[in-house]
């Protein structure tokens, strides 16, 4: 008796670890890749040519073909949006001790872009509709040692542009957008890295579109962004010492994905909207969303979800990890909270949203099976 029991009790742990097994892995995020004969295609080019870096032909050709895909007169490069945020903050002579006025709900690298020119962070807190910084609490935060306002597009979302605008214009503020999210999206018919002094976009591989690492600078303003060429360039056209600057020239390999990936960006957009409007569809209301705003050609590149409290959150995301689907805590904690920053600044709102959000996974690879699977492990923890 005792043999059979044990027998039947290594046979069931066995079948488990064998359907445990079985089951899909599915990630938060993760990279489209182009076929690999795509990729080296152009990386045979920057070969031949012998040259890897400094503004090379595959860079050059990428920047012509995202100024045509984007709808954009001026664009550059660089090897991270962190690096373009630090860029924009030092061509625009934000003095080292200045305020800059940002939101507390982002990825850290924002605080860091700031920290990192020696300026300090004030953060005010969000839209509870959108995630987005709440403008009509700007105002209030400035000091006459504030010289900018950091808003962030987040999750590709927008900003209220026009009220930024309107206090930047007011306050002699300059305005640098954190648009790593927003890749392609549009506002009001416009390029939403149009608006503002300057905006910065990611290129990092969990992006809608990406380069493995990178980023770009994009302004309508030409003498502005003569000053990033100078600047991520060391500061100096061959012999020619102009400024200073730092080395944040994207490579001929970056380049190279870039160039293989976007032939695909229409493809992956469309594919990320079909998962979306699935995910849309089977949970069917029983979580919260930012709101969609009818004025923005958004681009999908997340989905988000807001629960109730923290302990439905909690719930969900372990009802999907015990089914090997992993969504992510995002952005927790808010940035206000960092412990090396020299003051906490208290943004209720941001926290408690914050707390309670999980990025879904959204990626090329999944099918709206698997969306449909996620969705029923969600609604089962909701009923």
């Amino acid at each position: 008796m005792k043999q059979a029991l044990l027998t039947y009790f290594v046979q069931t742990a066995t079948l488990d670890v064998k359907a445990r097994v079985m089951k899909k892995e599915i990630f938060t995020a993760k990279a489209f890749l182009p076929p690999i004969n795509e990729f080296t295609d152009y990386v045979k080019k920057a070969y031949k040519r012998g040259s890897l870096t400094d503004h090379g032909i595959l860079l050059q050709e990428l920047e012509d073909k995202l100024r045509k895909y984007l709808k954009v007169e001026n664009i550059t490069c660089v090897t991270s949006a962190t690096t373009g945020l630090q860029m924009a903050i030092h061509a625009l002579d934000i003095p080292a001790g200045s305020e800059i006025i940002t939101t507390p709900f982002s990825y850290v690298a924002t605080t860091t872009a700031i920290l990192a020119e020696k300026c300090e962070p004030v953060f005010v807190d969000i839209e509870p509709n959108n995630l987005t910084i709440d403008a009509d609490k700007i105002e209030a935060a400035i000091t006459p040692k504030t010289k900018a306002i950091m808003p962030v597009h987040i999750f590709g979302w927008a900003c209220n542009i026009e009220k930024i605008e309107e206090i930047a214009k007011k306050h002699n503020l300059k305005v640098i957008y954190d648009a790593a999210h927003a890749f392609g999206a549009e506002y009001n018919g416009k390029p939403i890295v149009n608006y503002g002094d300057v905006s910065v976009v990611s290129f990092q591989e969990s992006k809608l579109f990406h380069t493995a690492e990178g980023g770009a600078l994009f302004s309508e303003n030409k003498e502005l962004m003569e000053q990033f060429d100078l600047i991520k360039q060391c500061g100096h056209i061959d012999d020619k010492f102009i400024r200073d600057g730092i080395n944040a020239r994207l490579s001929e390999f970056h380049a190279a994905m870039g160039l293989a990936n976007l032939k695909y960006i229409d493809k992956i957009i469309k594919k990320r909207k079909e998962l979306c409007d699935a995910y849309d569809k089977y949970l069917d209301g029983c979580v919260g969303r930012p709101y969609k705003q009818p004025n923005v050609a958004h681009k999908y590149p997340y989905y988000i979800i807001i629960l109730k409290s923290v302990e439905e959150k909690d719930r969900v995301y372990q009802a999907l990890c015990d089914e090997q689907i992993y969504a992510w805590h995002c952005y927790y904690p808010t940035l206000n909270t960092l412990p090396y920053l020299k003051t906490h600044q208290a943004c209720p709102v941001a926290e408690d949203i914050c707390a309670r959000v999980l990025q879904l996974p959204l990626y090329t690879d999944l099918s709206t099976i698997d969306i449909k699977r996620i969705c029923e492990i969600i609604k089962n923890i909701e009923k």
